[in-house]
């Protein structure tokens, strides 16, 4: 008896040694593979959590940890496997099945996202807009318009069937290039709110980009009765009229744009090309170099004061701009042609 006795804090020694020599819980090795991972030493993290997952039961936590390395890293796939299993081993793990849910949706597959990001908004109503914002556009890729609207709402706090919640998803359709369902959705917001501001800018936009300029125009007054202080409204405008060639209109929408926001570049390049077609390239050249000043890398902005500059005599300017004009296309160039 007094052997067994001896043994078994002889045991109890050798294990205290053994934790004051380094070994440690598997608490103290997750919160050191997260420091790891912070430190951005991947590998190691990885190397510090996989023991705890072979372990038999494995770590309660420790595919969740290795989940979110995977996630954060890039690992989109190894991540989904892991936030899986993360769920088998405890399924109130609430962070584990929204980053399921994220992980899918950036993996592409959006309907086998919706479940999990549709639970994370039961668990938690109103109080996760990455959720809601992630589940709405998984509904708009696989289709599912009226749930997308729902989930924006939640997102944005505003009820869903209100003229508001129509013309967010409007905003969203026309983010994801398709156009003729978010003008449907924005003319249904304006059935609901028939004087919802934005909603008549929202059209307008569509209808720009369809070059249907008339009806852009309609649109925009209807937007300007509304909501007349809108500085981005005024821009549209000056750009539609440039367009039909109603220089007039046009320089007095671009000056009232420029006048609610100095900030807005394109007015400024827009009264440039105004000006120009005027046949005033020395006012021009007041405005487009100001819009240069508010965007060097603009290569359009640069062709435009070359051509002023030409008009004006002054071309060794005009050979500086279109160099930097070619510079500038060059680079975009560069920046759009995807990587070989």
């Amino acid at each position: 008896m007094r052997t067994l006795v001896f043994f078994v804090l002889f045991l109890s020694v050798l294990q205290t040694a053994a934790h004051a020599q380094g070994a440690s819980t598997p608490e103290e090795t997750r919160a050191k593979a997260l420091q790891a991972l912070e430190a951005n030493r991947t590998d190691e993290a990885i190397a510090l959590l996989q023991p705890l997952i072979a372990q038999k039961p494995p770590v309660k936590g420790a595919e969740h940890d290795l989940g979110m390395i995977y996630y954060r890293t890039g690992k989109l796939i190894e991540a989904q496997k892991a936030f899986a299993e993360a769920m088998r081993e405890d399924n109130a793990d609430q962070e584990s099945v929204q980053m399921e849910g994220f992980t899918l949706y950036r993996l592409g597959q959006y309907a086998d996202a919706i479940p999990y990001l549709d639970k994370v908004r039961q668990w938690m109503p109103g109080a996760n807009a990455d959720a809601s914002y992630v589940l709405g556009l998984c509904y708009l890729n696989a289709r599912r318009y009226d749930e997308a609207r729902s989930a924006f709402a939640v997102q944005f706090g505003v009820p869903p069937e209100s003229g508001s919640a129509y013309l967010i998803l409007a905003t969203m359709l026309r983010h994801i290039n398709l156009p003729e369902q978010a003008g449907e959705q924005a003319r249904k917001a304006l059935q609901i709110s028939p004087n919802l501001p934005m909603a008549h800018f929202q059209l307008a936009e569509i209808a720009l980009l369809q070059a249907d300029v008339n009806l852009a125009i309609d649109e925009l007054e209807a937007e300007r009765r509304i909501n007349p202080d809108y500085a981005p409204l005024y821009d549209r405008l000056g750009d539609a009229y440039l367009r039909l060639g109603k220089l007039d209109d046009a320089q007095q929408s671009l000056s009232k744009a420029i006048s609610l926001d100095t900030s807005i570049t394109g007015a400024y390049t827009k009264m440039g090309k105004v000006l120009m077609h005027r046949h005033e390239p020395h006012t021009a050249l007041l405005y487009l170099k100001h819009a240069e000043k508010m965007d060097p890398d603009d290569y359009s902005i640069h062709a435009l004061l070359a051509q002023a500059y030409h008009l004006t005599g002054q071309e060794e300017d005009a050979k500086k701009e279109n160099a930097q004009a070619m510079k500038a296309q060059a680079q975009k160039q560069l920046i759009l042609e995807p990587a070989k």
